[in-house]
């Protein structure tokens, strides 16, 4: 059925990933859901360079909030910060040097951030997809630790935080590539088979659900959601999908526009009058599975999910420096 899953998938994505669904769909947003002052709230928002991350950054510190951005390559993060200020005016802008693929570090850092600052909302908004089977230093398949372990220790680790926090919120970028991939627990790294860097990332995307339920279940004082930003023009579709970007780049929706249900996830009353846990596209809850897809799981696979990470979890946080 991976034909079927994947036609649907992207017949559907010509209609409403683009940019013309975008821009059809925004004819139904309230543009007032997102004119507010969020002085004296606290974002955090990975992967906050380029791309989606830096857009979001950018529009929730037009609206006064203090951003701290957590980026991996300093040099590029430096020049993001200074855009960012010198175009929003807002001086409350924090750099953080994290490679999100690196669970020591990632303790290290929530940790730390955890004694020094507040946090009312996290955006998990790094990722990668490497098109060949990499490893980390620490010997963890690439993709899976940024998009999957990274995730999941950085939302866990502040967690505690967020909880302090009044009206806390865990936003996690994901992608309806997700909808071509049933959860698989039994090989997380991606070492048996042929490698497909597009399919192990959209099975990580479908682990960012599963994350994103789970979470929303355990922990009722925090709002977490999860959403697909289109199809969008950023540095990352550039790099790792050039075939991809050379057929779509004349409909691909801006940075801008694949953020803007990031910010609205963030910053507007009217998401978190919607339960947590849920799946968004252009500021609506849509389903997590196409039609006759067959790509749901049994609860106890979503719950091994979780004691898997977990446990790498644990123990890299019993490694970690400092």
């Amino acid at each position: 059925m991976s034909w079927y899953r994947n036609t649907v998938w992207f017949v559907k994505g010509l209609r409403e990933y683009t940019r013309g669904g975008y821009e059809s769909a925004s004819k139904h947003f309230n543009p007032a859901d997102v004119e507010v002052d969020v002085a004296g709230r606290s974002f955090l928002v990975t992967g906050a360079n380029s791309g989606i991350g830096k857009a979001t950054a950018k529009e929730i510190a037009r609206r006064g909030g203090t951003v701290h951005l957590v980026c991996r390559n300093k040099e590029r993060a430096e020049v993001a910060k200074e855009e960012i200020v010198t175009e929003t005016g807002n001086q409350n802008i924090f750099l953080h040097i994290v490679d999100i693929s690196n669970p020591k570090e990632i303790w290290k850092f929530a940790e730390k951030f955890q004694n020094e600052h507040k946090l009312n909302v996290l955006v998990n908004n790094a990722g990668c997809m490497v098109n060949n089977r990499e490893l980390t230093e620490d010997g963890l398949e690439k993709n899976f630790a940024t998009n999957t372990l990274g995730t999941y220790i950085m939302t866990t680790a502040l967690v505690p935080l967020l909880e302090k926090a009044a009206d806390a919120r865990v936003i996690t970028v994901s992608s309806g590539g997700m909808l071509v991939q049933k959860l698989n627990i039994s090989d997380l790294q991606s070492g048996n088979g042929p490698f497909d860097g597009t399919m192990v990332y959209a099975q990580n995307k479908r682990q960012q659900v599963v994350l994103t339920e789970q979470w929303a279940k355990a922990h009722r004082n925090i709002h977490f959601s999860v959403m697909h930003p289109g199809w969008a023009d950023t540095p990352a579709v550039r790099s790792s999908m050039p075939d991809f970007y050379e057929r779509m780049k004349n409909s691909l929706r801006t940075e801008a526009q694949g953020a803007d249900t990031v910010l609205w996830l963030a910053v507007s009353a009217e998401a978190t009058k919607l339960p947590s846990g849920l799946f968004f596209q252009d500021r609506q809850p849509v389903p997590t599975h196409l039609p006759l897809a067959y790509t749901h799981s049994p609860p106890e696979d979503e719950e091994k999910l979780m004691e898997v990470l977990e446990e790498y979890s644990q123990k890299f946080k019993s490694i970690s420096p400092g």
